[in-house]
């Protein structure tokens, strides 16, 4: 199950099951002490109040060697991988984590930014290299048409690239995404969606069919262990493991208060693109797009994959710019332009008339007017006069 020695990875396992994911509190005791010394003097009581609490608090009482035997119990019943820091497929962007700068005086969520300690894992996706090819799409659950077509269409055009597209797995924007995505797998590109909750309880539950098309050829991934519930706070935690396993994020749909805001602000913490597709500038629903696109310098503007890619992937893949319909006369220089407009309609004119309705000398246009005809710009009667085709 782990390349991770035994003690390594139940100590891990422990201290994410004993605090809520991210703690800073944590996240230090482990860099001084590791993680077997750190969960032992949680265990004995040798760290400050505000760990000890909430661990005695979880624990109840309970043997903890009986959790830990629990908890490996549910990942061999589930089939789940458990994932460590310590572990060959960890992902080396979470420990990105840890620069993002906060203020202590911050709430709870805003100041525990930290990595994870564990990821529960569903699906054989190789974990270790998913971002350095991976795009997170967030957005409202309240979609409209418009932003669930575009989430799909910007997923499917990531994943038909060899993309992998990530989200968190709600309602709206999300489900649009993975949907998307997995749309486009039989072309090398997969789909991810970070739980807020046990990687075996599906929520919302009308999304069980969703999750279990996702574990065919992508990952469920999880800090929580299985059972556990999906609480509103935990949505917002687990939004800086979307940003710090993607190469950037894609803002979709979002309105003043939208959570899917809190995901595009951690990526920016991060140090990765932010980017925001643009809505109706009526709607409501965009409100959340349009002021980050208007106060936000480093936002960019995306309308489809191609322009993702370009923000978010290696230095040289370059969307084809936008351009309207080739008309036939796009291909004419100036002066050609200029003589073709002089040209009449009917009953043809000498080249000297047309020279001096363009303005344009005599030679040059001698020199041109043949061409014109010749490429079907305009026709040459019998007697040498030139008029435009009808």
């Amino acid at each position: 199950m782990t390349d991770v020695d035994e003690a390594t990875l139940t100590a891990r396992l422990m201290l994410s099951w004993l605090f809520e994911p991210g703690s800073k509190a944590v996240h230090f005791l482990v860099a001084k002490h590791g993680p077997q010394e750190a969960l032992n003097r949680v265990l004995r009581g040798l760290v400050p109040e505000d760990l000890h609490g909430p661990a005695a608090s979880r624990l109840q009482g309970e043997d903890p060697a009986a959790v830990a035997e629990r908890l490996f119990a549910d990942a061999n019943r589930l089939g789940v991988r458990i994932v460590v820091p310590e572990s060959q497929d960890w992902p080396s962007t979470l420990d990105d984590l840890s620069r993002i700068s906060v203020d202590t005086k911050k709430d709870r969520i805003e100041r525990d930014t930290f990595p994870p300690h564990a990821l529960w894992v569903r699906g054989t996706l190789p974990l270790m290299d998913l971002p350095s090819r991976a795009v997170s799409i967030v957005g409202a659950r309240a979609a409209s048409g418009y932003g669930l077509h575009m989430a799909a269409d910007i997923a499917y055009g990531l994943s038909s690239r060899g993309w992998t597209v990530i989200s968190g797995g709600a309602y709206g924007i999300d489900a649009a995404a993975h949907r998307g995505a997995l749309a486009g797998t039989e072309f090398g590109g997969s789909t991810v969606a970070v739980l807020a909750c046990g990687v075996d309880r599906p929520y919302p539950v009308a999304h069980q069919g969703l999750f279990e098309q996702i574990v065919q050829s992508g990952l469920l991934i999880s800090e929580w262990p299985p059972s556990a519930h999906p609480y509103r706070n935990r949505f917002l935690i687990r939004n800086r493991v979307i940003a710090a396993l993607s190469r950037g994020t894609v803002l979709v749909e979002a309105s003043a208060r939208s959570g899917a805001r809190f995901t595009l602000r951690r990526a920016r913490e991060l140090g990765r693109p932010t980017m925001v597709v643009p809505g109706p500038a009526t709607s409501a629903n965009f409100i959340g797009n349009h002021e980050i696109l208007r106060t936000e310098v480093t936002a960019r503007l995306v309308t489809n994959a191609a322009q993702v890619i370009e923000d978010a992937g290696p230095i040289g893949e370059f969307a084809e710019l936008a351009r309207g319909p080739i008309r036939p006369f796009d291909h004419l220089s100036s002066v050609e332009q200029q003589l073709v407009d002089a040209a009449p309609r009917r009953d043809g004119a000498l080249a000297s008339q047309i020279a001096a309705e363009a303005g344009i000398g005599l030679r040059e246009a001698l020199a041109i007017l043949p061409s014109l005809a010749v490429r079907g710009y305009l026709h040459r009667t019998a007697d040498g006069r030139y008029c435009l085709l009808t």
